[in-house]
Formats: structure tokens, C-alpha cells, sequence
């Protein structure tokens, strides 16, 4: 009598862990094949799964462009960094992380404060 692949499952379904951990033990002395790799395969996905359901506690604000007012940008730029004007200018100037490791707070508050002066920053 042959079983179909739900059956199998099925069966196996019904099982304690402890039966079915007897199981691919039996499956590997018989076919002398070894089950880690599956098993660290179906742990990857589980572990992805997550990750998402983590919040983020530190965001990197990064300034895309200028826009119109680049010397209003470059006022807000030092003194959200303490950089000196030749610094605050290039980073402007070039776009970048004008700051690492923000809390969602503070990041929030730069964006706002960066998009008021005129510039287009996005927030990682």
C-alpha cells in the first residue's frame, strides 16, 4: 500500500516531537543521509520572520538634495552637526547622513526641521 505526501504529513503531524526527532534519526541510519541541513534551513526562515517584529530604535537621517534654500540648509545642517561652514556646505552640497544612530524622535525632528529649510531628506 502506498501513502501520499498528506498522509505522510499527516501522520507525522500527530506525532510528538520526541517521535518524530526518533523518526529522522531512523530516516538517516537507513539512508544514511543527515537531516542538519533541513533543519538549519526551516530554523532560517522562522528566524527572518522575526526579525520585522523588531522595532527600529536608531534611524540615519540622510539628506537627498538641497532644493532652492541651500543656505537655509546649511544653517540647520550646523547646527544639527556642529560642523563648520566648509563641512555643513560640502555635505550639503553633495547630500549624505547628516546623522547617525537618531532616536525616532530626533529624527523625526531633524526631517522637520531640514524640510521646513527646503531640503529633501530621508530617513533610514
Amino acid at each position: 500500500m502506498s501513502l501520499s505526501n498528506e498522509e505522510i504529513l499527516e501522520a507525522i503531524g500527530s506525532k510528538t516531537l520526541v517521535e518524530v526527532m526518533e523518526l529522522v534519526k531512523a530516516f538517516e541510519e537507513k539512508f544514511g543521509v543527515s537531516a542538519a541541513a533541513p533543519v538549519a534551513m526551516a530554523a532560517g526562515p522562522a528566524a527572518a520572520a522575526a526579525a520585522p517584529a523588531e522595532e527600529q530604535t536608531e534611524f540615519n537621517v540622510v539628506l537627498k538634495s538641497a532644493g532652492e534654500k541651500k543656505v537655509e540648509v546649511i544653517k540647520v545642517v550646523r547646527a544639527i552637526t556642529g560642523l563648520g561652514l566648509k563641512e555643513a556646505k560640502d555635505l550639503t552640497e553633495a547630500g549624505g547622513t547628516v546623522k547617525e544612530g537618531a532616536s525616532k524622535d530626533d529624527a523625526a525632528k531633524i526631517k522637520k526641521d531640514l524640510e521646513a529649510a527646503g531640503a529633501t531628506v530621508e530617513v533610514k
